[in-house]
């Protein structure tokens, strides 16, 4: 038995986006909070994004009108609470003459600008084609187009900083330990965590299963809970160098009814996706298929001046949505709403199941979560998660420009292009990070690309890095560029840094 000193308010199971900021927005108000994640946190579906905060124009088509309101509306709240991590971008938009008509791609983009209400990003534009920088990557014919603005977010480091700025708040968050079993007894949910050092036993008093294109396995270990209804939807990406000039990026329609977005990345490279095929195999072994690869290459080269071929990947990388199963044909039409399904009542601590979800909107599904639990867990605390930034967030009315140029100053030995990534990354943080450093060697072993020793620590302290992959591919993106003798060093590092004493 549990001493109900030692109960939780709020056990989350599942440490991507969802979990995340279920578990920041819960310990804000004032709930002991405890998370588990099997893996690293956004290890799994909210790593493998597009990486983009936006409405969603294509679900206008298939009248999600609600769903694209909120995500527009949420597009303003996240740029003032992460600038460090969401700016805006420009998508052009090239009329195809054999697809959707121009009027209809008029009209689409009228109410995509008026659906969000009040907006700091410009409306809409028509765009000449011919002769002009956004023109120069695209085959001739295409002539004309339109351009709107939507915004960029590094993904993986959006879910680490909802569990930083949770863990400041007071909530537990346990990476690489898996819940093995969950189980209601005197009036508690009695959960069976599984991490390195062996099993314990917490209890909590009530219970989220946010465990994305998992959920569905996570309710066949939870005693009495029904199966959700899942669709399990795997979209691939691909990077190749980059093949455009310029900050913009492009939406090309698909003879097939879908869209492929073409994203400048991180500077020297292109960001190609999304396919949508129903997945039905082990989420953790998803894979960008050789048709795949195929079919996001024939796709924008049918756009592209310069063809692209699968020999031009560097990268690639899948993820599984979870998407609530509403009996679609197909798989580009499942909504991308997310579902709360509430299993409880009659004394009975309650088990919330959470279905689906964007990266856009996990602040408002965790607020929905949170209300659908007030009862409950008597939660009188309202929402507050819209108003304070997450950590390195506060600009305080300064620019990305401005913060880069102080960081560069309190830490000139940086190369340009590494003080602005690291500002990027860090926020108003960055500086913190490397206080009392003089010179570069100050910083331990350059591992390569700018990432230092004292980086790396910090990303291991602060951050629940542990493995080389940590810390390349979810919390800095280096993973481009570095080589198999710089990534073995680095391994070799964190392995050390683990072996001295891991939280």
């Amino acid at each position: 038995m549990i001493a109900e000193a030692g109960v939780f308010d709020l056990a989350i199971v599942g440490g991507g986006i969802n979990g995340c900021g279920l578990a920041r927005d819960a310990a804000g108000r004032g709930l002991r909070v405890h998370l588990s994640e099997a893996g690293d946190l956004g290890g799994a579906t909210s790593s493998a994004s597009t990486k983009l905060i936006h409405g969603g124009l294509r679900y206008l088509e298939t009248f999600q009108f609600r769903l694209v309101r909120e995500a527009l509306a949420e597009r303003e709240v996240l740029l003032r609470l992460a600038p460090h991590l969401v700016r805006p971008m420009r998508f052009v938009l090239p009329h195809h003459p054999g697809l959707r008509s121009w009027p209809l791609l008029r009209f689409g983009l009228f109410l995509y600008d008026r659906l969000g209400g009040g907006t700091t990003l410009p409306a809409s534009r028509t765009l000449d084609l011919i002769d002009t920088p956004e023109g120069a990557a695209l085959k001739p014919s295409f002539r004309r187009a339109l351009e709107y603005l939507d915004c960029w977010v590094d993904d993986s480091r959006l879910v680490v900083l909802n569990a930083v700025d949770a863990r400041a708040r007071g909530a537990t968050i346990a990476p690489r330990t898996e819940v093995v079993a969950a189980a209601r007894g005197d009036g508690l949910w009695r959960l069976t965590l599984k991490d390195r050092a062996g099993r314990r036993e917490i209890a909590a008093r009530a219970l989220i299963n946010a465990a994305g294109p998992w959920v569905a396995t996570m309710a066949g270990r939870i005693a009495g809970g029904d199966e959700p209804r899942v669709r399990l939807v795997r979209g691939s990406h691909i990077v190749t160098r980059r093949l455009f000039a310029g900050d913009r990026a492009f939406i090309f329609q698909h003879r097939d009814g879908r869209v492929v977005f073409a994203i400048p990345y991180e500077h020297d490279f292109t960001l190609i996706g999304t396919t949508d095929c129903d997945h039905d195999n082990d989420p953790a072994a998803a894979i960008a298929t050789p048709e795949e690869v195929r079919y996001l290459c024939d796709a924008v080269s049918a756009y592209f001046a310069t063809p692209v071929q699968p020999a031009d990947v560097v990268w690639s990388f899948a993820g599984v949505r979870p998407l609530h199963d509403g009996g679609r044909d197909a798989a580009q039409k499942a909504s991308r709403d997310y579902a709360l399904e509430l299993d409880g009542g009659e004394g009975r601590p309650p088990l919330l199941t959470v279905i689906g979800g964007k990266l856009t909107t996990y602040r408002k599904l965790a607020e929905a979560a949170l209300d659908r639990l007030a009862g409950p867990l008597g939660l009188t605390a309202p929402p507050w998660t819209a108003r304070v930034p997450l950590p390195g967030g506060d600009f305080g009315g300064r620019t990305m420009a401005t913060l880069v140029d102080e960081f560069t100053r309190a830490c000139p030995f940086f190369a340009p292009a590494t003080a602005q990534r690291l500002v990027r990354l860090y926020g108003v943080r960055a500086s913190e990070i490397f206080t009392g450093a003089a010179a570069i060697e100050d910083l331990g072993e350059d591992f390569g690309a700018g990432l230092t020793e004292r980086e790396a620590r910090h990303l291991f302290d602060a951050e629940w890095a542990r493995t080389a992959e940590d810390v390349l591919w979810r919390r800095t993106k280096l993973g481009l560029r570095f080589d198999a003798l710089q990534t073995e060093r680095l391994s070799a590092f964190m392995g050390t840094l683990s072996k001295d004493g891991a939280a």
